[in-house]
Order: structure tokens, then C-alpha cells, then sequence
């Protein structure tokens, strides 16, 4: 990714919105128009039910955790169709929808590296961590016979060193995650590997 992924912006939708969330089947509607790549769409589904659960495991009341859940699941939906404005589509598209600023604000800082948008809140940065790491850890469950049954944070970690597997993954991205988070990678890994949606 080049320096025009950067957003040049910090403030994302209308604070009047807070609160305005879309329902579900619009949230899957804007991915049936826009995402036409099935693995794309899964990984989608997989990072937004990380973001419910672990919403859900603070005790965060529905509101929240719904808000978690499109988080993830919208924050690539301009990727397949639109690589070259990935991000700034979604963004607009949202705005233009008149959703909770904080959903937005969490998408435009999912990669801070290339969109020059830094993770504030605890949101931003847990969409931030899960994003790459998701990715990450199905990619080693689909080379186990096991998938994920049995799978340790130790293997998880092994193959974090080998820079061969999993190549397009960034393993800087991932530590910076988890440094914003405070979270120490070992737990991340096991959250991911406890609740990450299956196939």
C-alpha cells in the first residue's frame, strides 16, 4: 500500500448520528452488492464476530456490541471492487447513511500505517487487533488436519516467526496492535483461537 491510502482527516461522521446504527440485513445487503470474493466475505464475518465477542465477554450492553460486530464486519467492504479508494469508500458510504461516528472512526483506523488514522478508542484498537491476527490464525488452521481443534498459542507464535507463511500478513501490524490494545499478543492469539467463527 502507497501513501494514497491516507485519509488526510481525523473526524468521521456527525456526532449527531450517535446512536444511528443500520440493521443487520443492510449491513449484509452492502456486502452482497459490494464483495463479490467469498473469502473476503468471511473474513469479514469472522473479524465481526470477534469484535461481538469480546464486546460481549466486557459485559457491553446490545447497542455496543452490535456496534462492535459492523465494525468488523463492514471494514473491507470496499476492498474487492474498489482496491484503490479501500477504506474512503466505505467511509463516505456510511457517512452518507448517517451511522454512529464511532463505527466509522474504528474502520478509518483499522490500519493506521496506511490510512495515517491512529486507534483511540478501545474499539479502534480491537479492530485493529483482530483484523490481521484473524486473517493470520485461519490461515494456520487450514493447513492443520485439525483446523482449529487443539490449536496452542505456542504454534500460533511459531508460525508468526516463519516470514514464509502467511507472507501477505503483516507481523508489524500485529505487534503494534498489540501493543495499542495493552494486550499481550499471547492473550490476543487465544481469544482469537477460542471464538474465532468456523467454516
Amino acid at each position: 500500500m502507497s501513501n494514497s491510502y491516507l485519509l488526510n482527516r481525523e473526524n468521521f461522521g456527525n456526532p449527531n448520528n450517535m446512536g444511528q446504527l443500520m440493521e443487520l440485513s443492510e449491513a449484509e445487503e452492502i456486502l452482497r452488492n459490494w464483495v463479490k470474493n467469498e473469502k473476503l466475505v468471511f473474513h469479514m464475518q469472522q473479524v465481526g464476530h470477534l469484535m461481538k465477542s469480546y464486546a460481549g465477554n466486557k459485559g457491553y450492553d446490545a447497542y455496543i456490541q452490535k456496534l462492535w460486530y459492523l465494525s468488523g464486519l463492514l471494514h473491507d467492504a470496499d476492498w474487492d471492487q474498489w482496491p484503490d479508494d479501500h477504506c474512503r469508500k466505505i467511509i463516505e458510504e456510511l457517512e452518507s447513511r448517517n451511522q454512529d461516528p464511532r463505527i466509522i472512526r474504528a474502520i478509518a483506523s483499522h490500519g493506521p500505517r496506511y490510512f495515517g488514522v491512529e486507534p483511540v478508542s478501545e474499539m479502534d484498537k480491537m479492530l485493529y487487533a483482530f483484523d490481521e491476527l484473524s486473517g493470520f490464525v485461519h490461515a494456520y488452521s487450514l493447513m492443520r488436519p485439525q483446523g482449529y481443534d487443539g490449536m496452542e498459542v505456542k504454534g500460533v507464535k511459531k508460525r508468526l516467526k516463519d516470514k514464509s507463511f502467511a507472507a501477505q500478513v503483516s507481523r508489524d501490524d500485529i505487534a503494534d496492535a498489540s501493543e495499542k490494545a495493552g494486550l499481550p499478543i499471547e492473550d490476543l492469539i487465544q481469544f482469537v483461537i477460542n471464538n474465532q467463527l468456523r467454516m
